[in-house]
């Protein structure tokens, strides 16, 4: 009897992985044109492209999601469509395939058709040293943005800001809404002219360039990114700014300010700070803070509910090397330890939701200037990262969490109003 080609036994595997999947609302198209339609009726939402006939055991074995994900980014499957929703497909793959499940698959898998492509373009981080020290902590940074600023500035806001916007209105555009975020985070702190501002992981400089610019504070910003400080530098200068803000290669650790500061902000970079290190790190917002004065940690928490993946995910290998996410009672705990009062917890989990999918919708719009500034690669690994981030807030499994935080005086005065309406005027 003769065996059946690649593509049917192909096919008949993703029916019987797929068996329980429903509504399937997406298609699978094969190297030779095959197609296996959406079930009818069922709008198609994407379509699974399986670019050889070695393309399922490359994303299935093992059965993890970094393979599932390696798959994708090195061309052996691509997505034609909305990826945001290849995720829940994502998710029951992996229920398939636990370890619980996947000896009933085994055999099948190393029958699929053998075959691979050349991976060329970005590979997964290698780090050295000890988790979370400086040095690593630099090195991880710098493989995140080891990216010409051009790929970055293609599917970002005019000031490049790359954290959580704030929106009015799911239609508000995206510059808007992330120049609402930056004054929202300046009338939370509640500036005031001639205050002294330390942003704790600055990124491009967009939020001390604002807070100088509208709030007549000094500013100074603090990254790992060399190219980060530069490029910051170079935008404070043409605002004419240069007397009233700067940005600095440091780590936070590395920040001694005998004076210290009114004011304290960190919006996007607390989630590389590593939960054995939180301790440290609200000491040193402490020591760094006057007494009277706030800061507003701005950080995306895991639900407390999720179960914490083993092994590696995708994320850390290809985007956020050694990030870690713990949920906001954590982080609270941490800071009350440190002698913190908390005065306001607020989720903005929608509006980074929306910002994704800005983003996302960015980025595609520019594949082709995307790749000229860095490569295929990278491309696929910043469209899929954004978008299953996207389906972990809408799915609550990720928020972010605006906290902010005073030292009390010695006499314990906190200096803040009875209520938050200023911060609405």
């Amino acid at each position: 009897m003769a065996r059946p080609d690649p593509v049917q036994r192909s096919l008949s595997f993703l029916k019987d992985l797929l068996a329980d999947y429903h509504p399937r609302d997406f298609g699978v198209r094969f190297w030779d044109g095959t197609i296996w339609a959406a079930e009818p009726g069922q709008p198609v939402r994407f379509t699974l492209v399986l670019e050889h006939q070695g393309a399922l055991g490359k994303m299935f074995w093992p059965p993890n999601e970094v393979t599932m994900s390696e798959a994708y980014l090195y061309g052996d499957c691509d997505i034609e469509g909305d990826v945001e929703a290849v995720f829940s497909l994502a998710d029951y793959f992996q229920r398939q395939l636990g370890k619980k499940r996947y000896l009933r698959y085994l055999p099948r898998l190393l029958q699929l058709p053998q075959g691979s492509r050349p991976r060329a373009g970005r590979r997964a981080a290698r780090l050295g040293g000890k988790r979370h020290s400086i040095n690593r902590d630099r090195a991880a940074v710098t493989y995140h943005y080891d990216v010409p600023g051009d790929f970055f500035k293609l599917w970002l806001d005019r000031r490049m800001i790359y954290s959580c916007a704030y929106f009015e209105t799911p239609d508000d555009n995206l510059d808007a809404a992330q120049e609402r975020k930056l004054d929202y985070l300046c009338r939370k702190l509640r500036l005031h002219p001639g205050e002294w501002l330390l942003d704790i992981g600055c990124g491009w400089g967009g939020l001390v360039i604002h807070a100088a610019q509208h709030y007549g504070v000094q500013a100074v910003g603090v990254t790992l990114s060399r190219p980060q400080v530069d490029l910051a530098n170079d935008r404070i200068r043409e605002a004419g700014l240069a007397d009233r803000c700067r940005v600095e290669p440091l780590d936070y650790r590395q920040v001694d300010e005998p004076e210290g500061y009114d004011k304290l902000v960190s919006v996007g970079m607390f989630e590389h700070v590593g939960e054995a290190l939180l301790p440290e790190y609200f000491a040193q917002a402490w020591r760094l803070l006057r007494p009277g004065g706030v800061f507003l940690n701005h950080g995306i928490a895991r639900n407390a509910t999720e179960p914490i993946k083993s092994g590696a995910t995708f994320s850390q290998r290809y985007v956020f090397p050694d990030g870690e996410l713990v949920p906001v009672n954590t982080t609270l705990r941490a800071a009350e330890a440190n002698g913190f009062e908390v005065r306001d917890v607020e989720s903005l989990r929608e509006h980074y939701m929306l910002t994704l999918r800005h983003w996302v919708r960015r980025l595609e719009d520019n594949h082709d200037q995307a790749c000229e500034a860095a490569d295929e690669v990278t491309y696929r690994v910043w469209r899929l990262f954004m978008s299953g981030s996207t389906y972990g807030f809408k799915m609550g499994r990720h928020n972010v969490y605006q906290v902010l935080l005073v030292k009390p005086t010695a006499e314990g005065g906190s200096g803040l109003p009875l209520s938050r309406a200023d911060w609405y005027d």
